[in-house]
């Protein structure tokens, strides 16, 4: 009866306890809420620091509302890079020579460099001659991959000391990994090329890959057409995002790159990103943006 009696007694207690905290209690609690508020106002802070930062360097740079235009040809974006940390990039095999010739000379003037791509022979061939004089202008012209940088006297490439690797499955898959590279090292990334390492000799893979992956790349760039596997095994061994490049080699049913899109689009290694058929400019562009991000990261 007495041990009945001081387990109700006990369970009393318990019911005061819960239902009325002594003031110690009452202070702890408060002071843990506090603690989070506070915490949470300074993630606040900082997050909206963070975005009037952005904001403001947004509103800092050479923005021109209108463009630059070129004899009513083109209206140039002459603040992408500031805005995006991606130049504009001048596609050229749906324009005349002399139209191309006229937004490069336009960009050297106003940027000091220029960007272009898919460039037909005939152009190619103009550019060359156009930008022969080193002193006038440096041509970084690369022929497989259909595009060329132009720079002024004076300009520097930018270092941002991002790094990214760029794959192939074939040597057919290399002009667009070619036109991806550029286009990094335009955005002032270092890239280091592994070509011709596809799934019908996968052997030749994985030391690469391995070698590759301890030299700190933040993106892989990766090639396909045919079967358009590569970037798929890539993404399942790699830490770091892929950027899966279907090209358009191949020949019969799902040729032309579309069995290779389809095929990427439907990977289960997570960590793949999939551009269009061919699309190098676009995978360089993401892959350097990563790089760079994770530089800058990394200084600070």
């Amino acid at each position: 009866m007495l041990a009945r009696q001081t387990l109700a007694g006990q369970n009393l207690v318990n019911e005061r306890d819960t239902t009325n905290p002594t003031s110690a209690e009452v202070k702890a609690t408060k002071t843990s809420a506090q603690r989070r508020s506070t915490t949470a106002h300074d993630r606040a802070v900082r997050q909206t620091s963070d975005s009037q930062i952005a904001a403001e360097a947004i509103q800092e740079a050479p923005l021109p509302v209108d463009g630059l235009m070129t004899d009513q040809v083109a209206r140039l974006d002459i603040g992408r890079v500031a805005r995006k940390g991606i130049p504009e990039i001048v596609l050229a095999d749906a324009k005349t020579d002399e139209q191309v010739i006229t937004i490069v000379r336009a960009f050297l003037a106003s940027s000091g460099h220029a960007v272009v791509s898919r460039l037909r022979p005939a152009t190619m061939a103009l550019l060359a001659r156009e930008f022969a004089d080193p002193q006038a202008a440096r041509l970084d012209l690369r022929r497989q991959a259909r595009a060329a940088a132009i720079h002024a006297p004076g300009y520097v490439r930018p270092q941002t000391g991002g790094h990214i690797g760029v794959l192939t499955a074939g040597a057919s898959d290399i002009p667009v990994a070619e036109e991806a590279r550029l286009v990094a090292e335009e955005m002032g990334c270092r890239t280091t090329p592994l070509y011709d390492v596809g799934v019908a000799g996968l052997h030749r893979l994985l030391g690469p890959l391995q070698t590759l992956l301890a030299s700190d790349v933040a993106a892989l760039v990766v090639c396909a057409g045919m079967d358009g596997a590569l970037p798929s095994v890539v993404a399942g061994l790699a830490p770091v995002p892929v950027i899966g490049v279907p090209t358009s080699v191949g020949y019969g049913v799902g040729g032309k790159g579309r069995a290779a899109l389809l095929a990427m689009l439907q990977t289960c290694a997570p960590g793949l990103t999939v551009v269009n058929i061919d699309n190098g400019v676009g995978a360089g562009a993401t892959a350097a943006l990563i790089a760079n991000r994770l530089a800058a990261a990394q200084r600070h």
